[in-house]
């Protein structure tokens, strides 16, 4: 599918000033312009982000009573009980919080429900089961925004909800808990709005720990990790968050953290976000998705070494699994699209299958929305329902649109890039229908092309290892402060293309001033272009090590060949 280049445009102005006052190259400076930096005092800070510039965390609605009520419950000796989702900002928010408790010496036990046998959220039956328990109060992590039944049972039963959670909210109506803290709620003043549900977390408790001898600090290892395998945006203060986190990291001090860099070949590497998102999240999510997502939580809150080896190897292995049963499922949904789609029609995919794990059809959804650029909703069939998982393209707010079919849903939750759903089997007909006609009113046709975003437009020669290194100081890289694209024209291909693997091709492209390697990994379906042609590429540039020396690289996004 033929992408549409989309260059910035340059900013002489800001590049000149940015420059000068920075002492960097013309080509960082336009990075920093594209991404709203344009001034000198604004550039420092994001180069070099502090904690110092974080918010207040009382400017949260509720936060307040939030740690009032929680404070009560530590002094009286109530039981609390950390509610959390069963991915990795989940999992990680209910590290943090449970650790932090348990240095203020609270009675504090976790629930991370099982994401096959009990789905999404809050549900009923652990709240019933929490009472029996003696618990008094529930603080969610990462969900319970859309648990308006749940909530009141539990006020029913004389259980205090605490809703932390940094998902959608559906008509800005919000549980009838006895304290909700979530950036997004009407009236709340916290100016950040795209914390992940780990952010939030910390933020409770930054101010949990006011007055008390303890450091929140020592958490943004957990934050850092939650927050990038979020994909929230990297920006504001969950750059900052994510860059301090990282370097926390680093540092390999949480035992179980330790040992799954070491079971996954990285006790010599550099943690970055691109470890996160590649390595390290893939595995704790895999139990959340096909295993028991207690086992990830004991890792990340153990300190013995050799347990956390032996549940570390449990992540690894259930993640080959995870590998595999995607592979499975992609290859049925890729068959269904050729026969069941019709894009003149279909600007949703909707497909459905009994056949399909439902904690792995997520990740598929979203490779068969990057491969035919369409939002793309798998459902897997479990008798008379489905449990559905979305992802989105730019420009078509999922959220709303899955609003918009209410109706037809016995559930549903998400944000603009990603939902959940539930639906009953014999509705699913009417809803790809209703979904793929409002998308057919409110959409304009071009939305469903692919768009390359390129920063800038250089001559080759502009690159060098000074620039580079620059340029990777603009990370932890991800939404909204992605890895920088240039484009460069008028290149010649001195050989014959060399193939990587099943899918990828390896060429040495020259502008004869300068000679790079670039490299496809067979992720955006490129064609090899023959030696001696001429072509324009799309790429992402980084310095190379093998065996000792550095050469320029480039990453391919697209190759368009001169006639």
């Amino acid at each position: 599918m033929k992408k549409i280049w989309r260059i910035k445009e340059e900013d002489p102005a800001a590049q000149n000033r940015l420059s000068s006052a920075l002492k960097i190259s013309k080509i960082t400076a336009q990075l920093l312009a594209n991404r709203g930096v344009s001034n000198p005092k604004d550039a420092k800070e994001f180069l070099n982000p502090s904690l110092s510039y974080c918010h207040d965390p009382f400017l949260f609605k509720d936060m307040d009573k939030a740690v009032s009520r929680i404070k009560k419950a530590v002094k009286g000796g109530e039981n609390i009980l950390i509610y959390g989702d069963y991915d990795v900002d989940g999992m990680t928010g209910v590290a943090l919080l449970y650790s932090a408790l348990k240095n203020l010496g609270a009675k504090v036990t976790t629930y991370i429900p099982n994401r096959l046998l009990e789905g999404y959220g809050v549900n009923s039956q652990a709240i019933k089961q929490a009472r029996k328990n003696g618990i008094s109060i529930i603080i969610t992590v990462d969900c319970g925004i859309t648990s308006f039944k749940e909530t009141e049972l539990a006020k029913s039963l004389n259980i205090d909800m605490i809703i932390t959670d940094h998902h959608e909210i559906m008509g800005n109506r919000v549980p009838g808990a006895y304290a909700v803290i979530n950036p997004l709620q009407e009236g709340c003043r916290y100016p950040f709005k795209h914390l992940a549900g780990v952010g939030v977390a910390y933020k409770l408790v930054k101010a949990l720990y006011e007055d008390s001898p303890f450091n929140a600090c020592d958490f943004l290892d957990l934050v850092s990790l939650g927050t990038v395998a979020d994909i929230v945006p990297l920006i504001g203060e969950n750059r900052i968050l994510a860059k301090s986190g990282l370097a926390e990291l680093n540092k390999r001090e949480r035992v179980g953290l330790k040992a799954l860099m070491d079971i996954a070949g990285l006790n010599r590497k550099d943690i970055s976000s691109g470890t996160i998102g590649f390595a390290l999240g893939p595995r704790i999510n895999a139990m959340g998705r096909i295993g028991s997502p207690q086992k990830a939580l004991d890792l990340l809150l153990g300190e013995d070494e050799s347990g956390a080896l032996e549940l570390a190897k449990i992540l690894n292995t259930e993640n080959r699994n995870r590998q595999k049963i995607e592979a499975q499922i992609l290859e049925e949904a890729f068959s269904k699209v050729e026969r069941e789609v019709n894009f003149k029609y279909h600007r949703v995919i909707v497909l459905e299958s009994r056949n399909w794990h439902p904690g792995v059809i997520g990740i598929v959804a979203s490779r068969i929305a990057d491969r035919f650029y369409r939002p793309t909703i798998l459902i897997s069939l479990d008798g008379k329902q489905g449990k559905g998982s979305g992802r989105s393209i730019e420009s078509f707010h999922l959220f709303e649109y899955l609003f918009k079919c209410k109706d037809l849903l016995v559930g549903f939750g998400g944000h603009e890039a990603a939902c959940g759903i539930t639906i009953e089997k014999e509705k699913i007909g009417e809803f790809r229908d209703r979904i793929n006609k409002e998308a057919a009113c409110n959409i304009e046709e071009s939305v469903f092309s692919p768009k390359l975003d390129i920063d800038m437009d250089i001559p080759l020669n502009l690159l060098n290892e000074g620039v580079l290194d620059e340029i990777e100081s603009l990370s932890p890289f991800g939404p909204d402060n992605r890895r920088p694209i240039f484009s460069s024209r008028g290149l010649a291909v001195k050989e014959p293309a060399t193939r990587i693997g099943k899918n990828g091709f390896k060429i040495w492209v020259t502008d004869d001033r300068i000679t790079c390697e670039a490299v496809s990994f067979g992720r955006s379906a490129l064609t090899p272009p023959d030696a001696g042609s001429k072509l324009d590429l799309a790429y992402t540039p980084s310095i190379n090590n093998w065996q000792g020396l550095q050469s320029i690289q480039l990453e391919l996004h697209d190759v368009s060949t001169h006639p």
